[in-house]
């Protein structure tokens, strides 16, 4: 072991002993000293040497651009028209060229999936970004000013979280029934989607504006709204971007359960065409079925006048044998019509 020298040994009490290396064996020098020569650093430059090890961001990564490169060339991907629907191939199964099949209407499930992708992604990362601005906005402006301000916007921000945010969609675009714009779904989901990004939002900033930066740039003369939105808001972003990203996933399965209820995106015109030619040829079938039943019990209304004028009196015959049968309780008194 490298000896130690002892300072002042005889101004010390036993086991206070305090123990100094030698200059030359603490190079602090080497230690403390920085590399000039190095590139420049930031902490999105060492998130991305830390993220780029990562196996499983690396899949992600990947899965997400080819999302999106489907999304923005979907006729790369497949030449079919995803608005041909032809009843002639309903419920057909997979072929070459349509490895999904085709569903009731006729219509290739592939292209339209493919197809299907932009509506549902635009719909999806808009949706998410207006919640997140406005919750955001909402909240940071609630947990910085507090006072009436915060009383006033937490009350509203209870009632909005008590509305279901699938029943209030149902409602409110039940009313706009007629526009046909995706539009019309990323506000409505903006409307009652809000609510959960303002609380968080208004949380992480109560905390951010308590520490020592914030009064350090209030000191330097920075004004509130200054120091709201260029050092405050910058610091509570991490939990308001972890709810952003989960909630993607979920504002586009809430448009496709909003499409399947009849109240999101409106069907294209070539599956409202097949939709349309389908119930015809229904009402064809059951008018033709109709006509031919009519047809067979005209034929035996026919059969049976024809009867009837051969056979005079029989009405007549008919009574007397069916009061003479009821009356005698004979059987085969009916068979004596004849």
């Amino acid at each position: 072991m490298t000896e130690m020298n002892e300072t002042n040994p005889s101004t010390v009490l036993p086991g206070q002993e305090r123990y100094v290396a030698p200059l030359d064996e603490t190079p602090l020098k080497a230690v403390d000293s920085m590399d000039e020569s190095a590139p420049a650093s930031n902490m999105w430059a060492d998130a991305w040497r830390t993220l780029r090890k990562n196996p499983l961001f690396i899949i992600s990564g990947l899965l997400i651009i080819f999302i999106v490169f489907v999304a923005l060339f979907p006729s790369v991907l497949t030449k079919q028209n995803p608005n041909y629907c032809t009843l002639d191939n309903s419920l057909e199964p997979a072929s070459s060229g349509h490895p999904f099949g085709f569903d009731l209407q006729g219509c290739d499930v592939y292209s339209r999936v493919v197809y299907g992708t932009r509506t549902s992604l635009s719909v999806g990362v808009f949706a998410t970004l207006l919640v997140v601005l406005l919750g955001t906005l909402i909240g940071a402006i609630a947990g910085f000013f507090g006072g009436w301000v915060d009383a006033v916007l937490s009350r509203l921000t209870d009632i909005f979280l008590e509305l279901t945010i699938m029943l209030g969609a149902i409602v409110v675009l039940q009313m706009f029934k007629t526009s046909s714009s995706i539009w019309k779904i990323i506000l409505v989901m903006t409307l009652f989607g809000w609510t959960s990004v303002a609380r968080i939002a208004r949380g992480a900033v109560m905390e951010a504006k308590n520490l020592e930066f914030n009064t350090a740039s209030t000191a330097l003369g920075s004004t509130p709204i200054r120091n709201l939105f260029r050092h405050i808001l910058p610091n509570s972003l991490a939990p308001i971007i972890v709810v952003g990203t989960t909630s993607l996933a979920t504002y586009i399965v809430l448009e496709a359960t909003l499409s399947f209820l009849g109240v999101g995106i409106v069907l294209i015109a070539g599956l409202s065409a097949a939709v349309a030619k389908f119930a015809v040829i229904d009402q064809l079938d059951r008018l033709s079925q109709a006509e031919g039943a009519y047809n067979a019990v005209h034929v035996q209304y026919v059969a049976m006048q024809q009867a009837v004028a051969d056979y005079p009196n029989v009405e007549e015959r008919y009574r007397t044998y069916s009061r003479s049968w009821m009356l005698s309780g004979d059987t085969n008194g009916l068979a004596r019509v004849d």
